[in-house]
């Protein structure tokens, strides 16, 4: 989304877009629309052609975020358990 929205406020095309980086517009189109299946480097190539800041390097932001990130993981079961009902799947 965040791609898009960069690339319509500057106002360049998606096929535009697609030959400056060298990949075809379907490609742009899927990293738009948030397929996992396009490649990260086509992802990061497209950021940067934008001018999109992927990562943030001020610590405190570091800080922040992996202060979330604990948190989140403090509300989630230590563990995963597993089913113990033994599916009968001899047909």
């Amino acid at each position: 989304m965040l791609i898009r929205a960069n690339r319509l406020e500057k106002r360049i095309s998606m096929d535009d877009l697609a030959t400056r980086i060298g990949v075809s517009r379907w490609s742009v189109h899927r990293v738009e629309r948030g397929d996992p299946s396009v490649a990260i480097g086509t992802a990061f190539e497209l950021a940067t052609q934008l001018g999109i800041q992927l990562f943030d390097a001020e610590p405190s932001r570091l800080v922040e975020q992996r202060a979330t990130v604990e948190h989140r993981l403090t509300l989630l079961p230590k563990t995963a358990k597993t089913s113990e009902d033994k599916v009968d799947d001899d047909f």
